[in-house]
């Protein structure tokens, strides 16, 4: 079973950046997964599957509206997954969830139950 730990998060003005990242411990691949990725859920909302990286040739998957602004990318050495957050705007602020899922048809489906407790990332304009 995957676990994750988010960090990173923060509060920042509009245009700001941050770097999250997600220290895993597991195997994607033992697991049948091929994906792994951030989801963001903001207050009284569902969680929204933002950005993908798979784990074997790190093909990226964004969600529209952080294309041009967000870059996942992995350190398969150390376990980790980042987020790359530049140009945030206050819209973007949520809980980032790391987590582990199927990638393909240029979507993330991640496995339900695997996400981290996440980071909170707080955008003023």
């Amino acid at each position: 079973q995957m676990k994750f730990v988010e960090s990173g998060g923060g509060s920042v003005q509009t245009g700001g950046s941050l770097r999250l990242s997600c220290v895993y411990s597991g195997d994607a691949d033992a697991q049948g997964y091929n994906c792994l990725g951030w989801i963001r859920q903001a207050p009284g909302k569902d969680g929204q599957e933002i950005a993908a990286i798979t784990t074997t040739d790190e093909q990226t998957i964004y969600t529209d509206s952080v294309k041009g602004r967000f870059t996942i990318s992995q350190d398969n050495a150390n376990n980790t997954v980042y987020l790359q957050m530049t140009n945030l705007k206050p819209e973007d602020t949520a809980m980032y969830h790391c987590a582990v899922g199927h990638c393909y048809s240029g979507s993330f489906f991640p496995a339900a139950g695997y996400w981290g407790q996440g980071t909170q990332v707080t955008v003023s304009s």
